[in-house]
């Protein structure tokens, strides 16, 4: 199991939490201020008439409370930036993890930045301070014993009251709230869901339905959410009645014992101003419950997250490859059933591979595993003789090209999508799109290459979506290039262009595979493979294959023909 990183970084802000301590116990020093002024006012300066004296402890009481004000800020300040620093230095970590996520099918993905969000919040909230004051609560309780022992007994009850009650929110409300986010996650992953996929949903009038599930789903997120602030708002209100209980309680009991002359007016008011501190941080923490527990809830996601293995062993870069491309007896079974069985087969510099099949015959869970998304179960693929899998993904990525089956474009412009959000020099990005035969096409968009191009791409036809995400799969003539059904959406002159594009990329040695279903693209194969049910069906030259196909046609259309008289 990996170091839990969150807590090594917790841990890298020891000097900030001290000092943010050591902070917190100057303030809670100088929250005595108050009640040692009235002590001196109500014991000392009224029965002696001394205005004089009443003026130095009231400069002294002003100065004393100007430093707590600047105390608090700084220690407060102080754990925004903690919060502050912690994001920045996770924040990358836990990108790349919902990447990984993402390639494994794990729903905790985004939900993962949301919590580090959470947690940067808790930290520079005023509720975290709960923590820091609530060691100080003993303390001001035996203050209170020192004015008179009855005056802290019933300081001392009314705490434990104040704390059970906290106990009781904790356990009354954290379950339900538990449930609340994770539906609530859930949901919205759905609701985005629905969103991207906006044309299809309203095309075939599915709204309404998607609607309904909505409806009935956002109900239940209520229905706890309602029920959790009934119950904290329960516990809220009778904690503060029972605070303001307390606060009469010592006025009254301190006035009675002033009566039996066993303490005094200042006694009183000093009293009461205590036990209000020594209660605040109980209040304080009750109040901000359900942020505390969502805080609590994301650290134990983010640590359970950062526990996780990397999806990728480390590795070194290698230089760019010039070697053949090898699958032998790769096997793939996720979830205990065979997609991919005993596949095998081999691509030279300069060759292009043609995959076929009919639907479900698992063509791009395989383009997925030759380019490292996915590792086999048994059976190995190499490319100039080392693992896919294993290869540095930077360095991998970088000499790789690929189009999925379905085109995702970023945020950001044309040239940014072709250049792979990397800012790469003109000419590569140029070079790339009239390698792909789009060139002309932006030069039409309203900014050429400097067309915003939307959230997904949506400002884009599909055909152009494709196009500009088959310009980024050559950007910089990776040596190894995989299209998976790369003329989907493409009209006839957009399939000549690819024609042209496989070609150039075999020229310059490039390996290239490409899924498709179209005919019109075999004669720019040297090798095609045939998958059925996860099996290799057929797996060799191209012209093999269209010559027997031809056979076959031949056959038929003479068994068709009528017979001579």
């Amino acid at each position: 199991m990996m170091d839990n990183q969150l807590s090594a970084l917790l841990s890298r802000c020891r000097e900030g939490l001290v000092a943010v301590g050591l902070l917190s116990t100057a303030v809670n020093l100088l929250m005595l201020t108050v009640p040692i002024y009235m002590l001196q006012v109500y014991d000392r300066v009224i029965p002696g008439s001394s205005v004089e004296t009443l003026v130095y402890l009231t400069i002294l009481a002003a100065g004393a409370l100007a430093a707590m004000a600047v105390l608090d800020v700084l220690r407060s300040r102080i754990m925004v930036r903690i919060g502050v620093w912690i994001d920045r230095m996770l924040s990358p970590t836990l990108f790349e993890r919902g990447i990984e996520n993402t390639l494994r099918g794990v729903s905790y993905q985004t939900d993962a930045l949301r919590d580090l969000a959470t947690l940067r919040s808790y930290l520079g909230a005023v509720g975290i301070m709960a923590l820091f004051d609530a060691p100080w609560m003993p303390i001001y309780l035996v203050l209170i014993f020192v004015l008179h022992p009855t005056l802290g007994l019933f300081a001392t009850v009314g705490a434990i009251v104040l704390i059970a009650l906290a106990v009781a929110n904790h356990m009354l409300t954290s379950g339900r709230l538990n449930r609340a986010n994770m539906t609530s996650a859930y949901g919205y992953r759905n609701a985005e869901m629905a969103f991207r996929n906006a044309e299809v949903i309203e095309a075939m009038g599915m709204t309404p339905a998607l609607t309904r599930r909505w409806g009935e789903l956002n109900a239940d997120i209520l229905q706890l959410q309602e029920e959790v602030s009934d119950t904290s708002g329960l516990i809220n209100a009778w904690t503060k009645s029972l605070r303001l209980f307390l606060q009469v309680g010592v006025l009254g009991l301190g006035a009675w014992l002033v009566l039996r002359h066993e303490l005094t007016a200042g006694g009183i008011i000093a009293a009461s101003i205590i036990m209000s501190r020594a209660l605040a941080p109980v209040e304080q923490a009750i109040g901000s419950w359900r942020i505390t527990t969502n805080a609590r809830d994301a650290w134990k996601r983010l640590t359970e997250l950062l526990q996780l293995p990397p999806l990728y062993p480390p590795a070194m870069p290698f230089p760019r490859p010039s070697g053949a491309l090898v699958v032998h007896g790769v096997n793939y079974a996720p979830s205990g059933r065979a997609v991919l069985r005993d596949i095998s087969f081999s691509l030279e510099p300069g060759e292009a591979l043609g995959i076929v099949g009919p639907s479900a015959a698992g063509k791009s869970t395989l383009a997925r595993l030759i380019i490292g998304l996915a590792k086999p179960q048994s059976g190995s693929i190499r490319l100039d003789g080392a693992d896919v899998f294993a290869w540095n993904r930077d360095n991998f990525g970088i000499n790789i090209g690929y189009l999925p089956q379905k085109v995702e474009l970023l945020s950001g412009t044309v040239r940014d999508n072709i250049a792979r959000m990397e800012g790469g020099n003109s000419s590569d990005v140029v070079a790339a799109a009239m390698g792909a035969g789009v060139h002309d096409m932006i030069m039409r968009l309203p900014s050429s290459y400097d067309t915003e191009i939307g959230e997904f791409g949506h400002m884009l036809s599909g055909g152009q979506r494709q196009r500009i995400g088959l310009a980024r799969a050559i950007y910089r003539r990776p040596a190894f290039v995989v299209l998976d059904e790369p003329n989907a959406n493409l009209d006839v002159e957009g399939e000549a262009a690819l024609k042209r594009t496989i070609a150039e990329l075999k020229e310059c040695g490039s390996i290239v595979v490409v899924i498709t279903h179209r005919p019109m693209l075999m004669t720019e194969f040297d090798k095609i493979l045939a998958l059925r049910n996860g099996r290799a069906a057929f797996f060799g030259p191209s012209k093999t294959l269209l010559a027997h196909v031809k056979r076959r046609k031949a056959l038929a259309s003479a068994s068709m023909s009528p017979s001579p008289a």
